[in-house]
């Protein structure tokens, strides 16, 4: 078995497979030095100054003279913001036409719109309704929701936002994008709103602006109008127990695998991210772009450095130009608040092996797979173009998968090497592992493991259909990991832009 991996024949590093001693002969050149696992080797000297390159591009420059065998990492690459030459729509690949359309088992909703879960959400306007929201929510217990064998929990979505800031701006519209995502969010059956009733965030603004009509399944309220907090609670308990039948009557039906939103997401991401688990998560992207669904990456910092490869695969100029307008927004908005885009990678993401943002983001962008770009997007817009889409978020995953959900992803993958213990509400959460030891470590808590792909020999493209199959089978009903350890009720964090005044 080899000891390291190349990705491509123009790179000048490879990647350990195992530790490797000083001594370890690979590629031709010896190792000066111990070589952890899934970090780099150079294979041939590498001046100061000159790019270091994986992928077939460049993850940074030496900072010093590197010579052939030496380890490279953070103590001798620096980063350098990139300076793109972008081209637009040059790397267009035809979808292929399937055969046969592959369906689930999902919960088709008045609306036309179709979910993988059956909820009754408790949502908070501010953080002033929260404790009323974890009330209202927590008197539903096992006893009681056994009754209704088709509604999955009633979950409250609760926040640390909602007053204290302007108005009007990205802060205030982000906010309202995802209060309306949630409010109409496919797998939930039933929604109860809780607000104070002076704050900034007013429910009935957002009723008004998005056209959404109280009626059986859709209630209002505030704890000032009601007359206090505990009469809040006891009204909301009431609401909520009306609308459990009425959510019990809806039952799973097939539908095609098009009804698909998927959001393609990371965390705590090593070397082996960019090779095994996330290329087999495209591969499995590019399956339901086949079929008609739809992928969505985000976190706009972990694809700096790589956004070119996507300007290459938008459908028109104008949908690269929008994501190379967000990345420049990114550079102003670190820059006036004094941190760096190469603040990412993670501390466990460089033990993990990953050296520069750079790096990191050529391995992120793979969950895309190889489809077209059809559309980028705010943070929690709706996404109304089936296909590969981006959206505009931070690299934090529980504000990253706020905003896909609420641009109405109704199941997330999560790709991880380092272990994660994320999961999420209403949307189903899929966590895939990069490597089999931390499978093995943490199995409780990783659906998949593409690490088979080093250690068993098992293709991308094999990995890729399993991962799409189990998609399929997580959308009709079947439990994720997250799900069985009751994951997601604490994972509600809208991204809070701007001043809190």
């Amino acid at each position: 078995m080899s000891m390291t991996v190349r990705l491509d024949d123009s790179d000048n590093v490879v990647t350990a497979i195992k530790p490797l001693e000083a001594g370890a002969r690979v590629e031709g050149v010896v190792t000066n030095m111990l070589i952890p696992r899934g970090h780099k080797v150079a294979t041939g000297p590498i001046a100061q100054g000159q790019a270091v390159r994986k992928y077939a591009q460049i993850i940074g420059y030496a900072a010093n003279d590197i010579a052939a065998g030496d380890h490279i990492h953070t103590h001798n690459v620096e980063f350098r913001n990139t300076d793109a030459d972008y081209e637009f729509s040059t790397n267009l690949r035809d979808i292929p036409v399937v055969a046969q359309p592959d369906t689930f088992m999902g919960f088709r909703r008045p609306n036309g719109a179709v979910g993988t879960r059956n909820y009754i959400a408790v949502l908070t306007s501010v953080n002033c309704s929260a404790t009323a929201a974890r009330k209202i929510a927590d008197a539903f217990g096992p006893e009681e929701l056994a009754q209704y064998p088709n509604v999955d929990g009633v979950v409250a979505f609760v926040h640390g936002t909602g007053c204290g800031m302007a108005g009007d701006g990205e802060g205030f519209d982000a906010l309202q994008r995802v209060m309306w995502g949630y409010a109409r969010h496919a797998n939930h059956a039933g929604v109860l709103m809780v607000g104070l009733g002076c704050e900034m965030n007013q429910i009935d603004w957002l009723l008004e602006a998005y056209g959404i009509e109280k009626g059986p399944l859709f209630h209002a309220m505030n704890i000032q109008d009601v007359a206090g907090l505990a009469k809040t609670v006891e009204v909301g308990i009431e609401k909520v127990r009306s609308m459990l039948p009425l959510a019990n009557e809806m039952k799973r039906e097939p539908c095609p695998a098009s009804e698909l939103k998927v959001a393609l997401q990371c965390g705590g991401s090593d070397a082996w991210s960019g090779i095994t688990a996330n290329p087999a998560l495209g591969y499995a992207c590019d399956l339901l772009v086949a079929q008609g669904g739809t992928g969505v990456l985000a976190e706009t910092p972990e694809v700096y450095g790589a956004e070119h490869l996507l300007t290459r695969r938008a459908v028109d100029e104008k949908t690269g130009r929008k994501l190379v307008s967000l990345i420049r927004w990114w550079e102003d908005y670190t820059h006036r608040n004094r941190g760096s885009m190469d603040n990412n990678p993670s501390p466990g993401n460089k033990k993990g092996g990953l050296t520069t943002i750079l790096e990191k983001s050529l391995g992120a962008v793979a969950k895309g797979g190889t489809s077209p770009l059809t559309g980028v997007y705010k943070y929690g817009e709706p996404v109304t173009k089936p296909g590969f889409a981006f959206m505009d978020s931070p690299g934090y995953d529980p504000a990253s998968v706020t905003g896909q959900i609420a641009s109405g992803c109704n199941l997330v993958t999560f790709t991880t090497g380092r272990g994660s213990a994320f999961g999420s509400k209403p949307a189903p959460c899929v966590k895939i592992a990069t490597n089999s030891e931390m499978f093995n470590r943490m199995e409780a808590d990783m659906d998949f493991n593409a690490g088979t792909i080093l250690s068993n020999g098992t293709s991308l493209e094999q990995a890729g259909r399993e991962i799409y199959d189990m998609l399929l089978r997580v959308a009709s009903g079947e439990q994720t990991k997250s799900e069985a350890q009751g994951l997601g009720d604490f994972e509600f964090v809208p991204w809070q832009i701007g001043a809190t005044m």
